[in-house]
């Protein structure tokens, strides 16, 4: 069985302020920034296969949570596993934001 994955627009947005992050964090080195984008896809790429893969976040039994490791830190996406064999990524953050935005 293979999921579809896709992303609201508040998740799309996150990744857009993940990568600006990451840029003025390591001082413009838009590979950095780059890889911090890789690795958020290439995650992704494994809820296809997986998608109960991730903790269960509060709440809908069918909403959670992929911890994605990057560097010291990493980031947090929030999903829900749809009918129709569709992953919902609702939201990207940092790891060490306190929430989703």
């Amino acid at each position: 069985m293979s999921y579809r994955i896709r992303f609201t627009d508040e998740a799309r947005a996150g990744i857009k302020c993940l990568y600006a992050f990451a840029l003025d964090a390591s001082e413009g080195d838009w590979l950095y920034a780059e890889r911090s984008i890789e690795t958020i896809e290439t995650a992704m790429a494994l809820l296809t296969g997986t998608p109960f893969a991730g903790r269960k976040a509060a709440g809908d039994a069918l909403q959670r949570e992929l911890v994605i490791g990057f560097g010291n830190a990493g980031f947090v996406a929030l999903y829900e596993i749809e009918e129709g064999e569709i992953v919902t990524v609702a939201a990207v953050r940092h790891q060490r934001e306190d929430d989703y935005r």
